[in-house]
């Protein structure tokens, strides 16, 4: 079924048990059914049509959804754009995406963030849709009695994609406005639910570690499962969590805007396997090209670019998605990401997976975050820029910290170069910004 009529069915069977929770408001599957058409009924007054692409900003609240599903009740296509998207964005998207026609399949227009290169309009299929709930349900285990707790962008897959396991199996979704506020977070957990669950970027999770390592492991036995992906999560932070939360399942999982979810590995099983994401889920396929490139085909793969059949072409072919990311398998079948084609940097004649030097340097303690970047020697050429944003109450070493890197890689991934910066540049939905570092 389709998430709206998930929701019409719930709002029969279960018409009184709460659907969404954001703050001090929550709404019932009767109520929100209701909503939504009540909702789609002004949309169609107003003269949104059937296949005609409809643009908002995404906000955190219970509102998005009931707009983001009426919608797709009025059969037409929703664009939802990031929460503090400027007028001018705002427009440009308009226009580009009211100039063309679409197939009555297309359900959503998600817009990529643009840090590996132009933000481009990516229509999702209602079976890609549909089949990424599958998934999810299928190999992350969705019952019906789960709180989820979204906190990411709602116009971002890695957020939008959760609702719809959730309402789809008759579970609650409690929807936060960023992880701003830690307290925010813990205190979903008083509300009258056993199983709780979530997705955050590795960023994230490290962050709840740091600094409220005690209260993730007093609610060890009420966290279900946690998910993370978008980034690379190091083997420490994997370790780390494991050990907080025992029984928890913990998922690194592989997708994307134009892939959707293709992959997820339970890292909660002691060998904290960094880079690895796990098998194909339940409507995905994964291949390798004879260099290493990842192709993603099956029925959670995008329907193309909005407006731009070269590029298109030159990703999707014969229904597979041949995108930068680099990988192999394991002998047990499992998918290890490698990098990507853009961001590997040529050192020397060696190929250096940056991904790799800051996983190593951020396991030493006066590093919380740090990216690494390619930068010019006056005589030996490309070397390694290390940006580091130091923890609390340590100073540069740059020497400590390059022993540190070589006693854990090889001579030529330890970077020449190492800077203090405040912070690493990150998209709205928390993804570290590479783009930025290559200007």
């Amino acid at each position: 079924m389709t998430l709206e009529q998930s929701i019409q069915h719930f709002s029969q069977t279960t018409p009184d048990k709460v659907a969404v929770v954001c703050g001090d408001s929550q709404i019932t599957y009767g109520a929100l059914w209701q909503s939504i058409t009540e909702c789609a009924d002004r949309l169609k007054a107003e003269g949104l049509e059937p296949d005609r692409p409809y643009v908002f900003r995404a906000t955190q609240d219970i509102n998005f959804l009931i707009l983001y599903c009426a919608i797709h009740y009025c059969q037409a296509i929703a664009v939802p754009l990031e929460q503090s998207a400027p007028q001018d964005r705002f427009d440009a998207i308009l226009s580009d995406v009211t100039a063309h026609t679409y197939s009555s399949d297309i359900a959503d227009i998600l817009y990529t963030t643009g840090t590996t290169g132009k933000a481009k309009g990516v229509m999702e299929s209602s079976l890609a849709l549909e089949s990424c709930a599958d998934n999810f349900i299928t190999d992350l285990h969705f019952t019906p009695d789960l709180l989820f707790i979204i906190s990411g962008p709602l116009n971002h897959i890695a957020s939008l994609f959760k609702i719809h396991p959730v309402l789809t199996v008759g579970a609650t979704v409690c929807i936060l406005d960023g992880l701003k506020d830690l307290n925010a977070f813990f205190d979903v957990f008083s509300l009258p639910f056993n199983k709780f669950a979530t997705f955050m970027v590795p960023a994230s999770l490290r962050m709840l570690m740091q600094f409220s390592a005690d209260q993730m492991a007093a609610l060890a036995d009420r966290i279900d499962f946690i998910e993370t992906g978008a980034a690379p999560i190091t083997s420490d932070d994997m370790r780390r969590l494991s050990q907080l939360l025992p029984h928890s399942r913990l998922y690194n999982t592989y997708g994307g805007t134009e892939i959707g979810c293709m992959c997820t590995y339970n890292f909660n099983d002691g060998r904290y396997m960094e880079g690895c994401v796990g098998r194909p889920m339940k409507n995905s396929s994964v291949t390798l090209t004879s260099e290493g490139g990842v192709v993603c085909s099956g029925r959670t793969i995008m329907s193309g670019y909005v407006g731009d059949e070269e590029t298109t072409r030159q990703v999707l072919r014969d229904g597979c998605i041949y995108g930068s990311d680099l990988g192999e398998f394991d002998a047990d079948g499992l998918l290890h990401l490698k990098g990507r084609q853009g961001d590997v940097i040529n050192v020397g004649g060696f190929k250096v997976d940056p991904a790799e030097v800051e996983s190593a340097a951020s396991t030493h303690p006066s590093i919380r975050e740090c990216i690494c970047v390619a930068d010019t020697h006056p005589v030996i050429g490309t070397v390694l820029r290390l940006h580091i944003v130091l923890s609390e109450g340590y100073e540069l070493d740059k020497r400590a910290i390059a022993l540190h890197i070589k006693s854990r890689l090889e001579q030529h991934k330890v970077p020449t170069y190492y800077d203090t910066i405040p912070s690493l540049a990150r998209t709205y939905n928390g993804k570290v910004d590479r783009k930025f570092y290559k200007k």
